[in-house]
């Protein structure tokens, strides 16, 4: 029997810095969507990041006003799968659905949509784009059964300190349903939350500062 290989590695001369999705990342069972495992998603919008980074996708959420520029850009940008934030408590109603719309035109692999957005909003998108509509959940009142009905296809656990135990209870009532959990990027932490029902995990980046600083002390120690 011969002894399984080790995964080859191949590099560029300039390309080597790429910051890496946490290990402990690669014992979930990923989300298979149109055939492509996702296993890590990083949790961004910052295209240099995004480009230099090994998740197997994005998952573009920010606190503004959903634009279809924003999501062009990021699409068009990286050379991985996009899920991106369209709305749902400053931005409702008809506007949310033609933004969802805009995104799978432009690439986008699925739509998310904030925890707030009504189950009326979840169907209208659902049933306008083809492409997977993720559901936020914040906590464990969340009526995930009314969401699934309304065609959210996967949902996506930002509970904080709380987002194991939230997922372990959705896990409970539905066994198959696909979840993403947001969580800290420690080893531990993400293990807990992939036992305790996780698909796929979506980790928040250093942010360009915190790279920069690292990068800088390097530097400063060729003197």
């Amino acid at each position: 029997m011969k002894n399984k290989q080790e995964t080859p590695v191949v590099e560029s001369r300039l390309r080597h810095n790429i910051l890496h999705a946490p290990k402990a990342i690669y014992s979930a069972t990923g989300i298979l969507v149109y055939g492509r495992r996702i296993k890590s998603l990083i949790f961004t919008t910052d295209i240099s990041i995004i480009r230099n980074c090994d998740a197997d996708a994005v998952l573009a959420l920010y606190p503004f006003t959903p634009q279809q520029i924003i999501s062009e850009t990021i699409i068009k940008a990286t050379d991985v799968p996009v899920f991106c934030g369209v709305g749902g408590n400053i931005t409702d109603g008809s506007r949310i659905v033609n933004i969802a719309k805009d995104a799978e035109m432009s690439g986008a692999m699925g739509v998310a949509v904030n925890a707030f957005v009504s189950d009326e909003i979840v169907k209208n998108i659902a049933d306008e784009i083809d492409a997977p509509v993720i559901v936020t959940v914040l906590d464990e009142n969340t009526d995930i059964g009314s969401k699934l009905d309304a065609g959210a296809a996967i949902l996506n656990v930002m509970g904080g300190n709380n987002t194991p135990k939230i997922v372990h209870k959705i896990r409970e009532k539905f066994p198959d349903v696909p979840i993403i959990a947001c969580c800290e990027s420690s080893d531990e932490v993400i293990e807990n939350t992939i036992e305790a029902g996780a698909n796929a995990i979506a980790f928040v980046s250093p942010t360009s500062k915190e790279l920069f600083s690292t990068i800088m002390e390097k530097y400063r120690g060729r003197k």
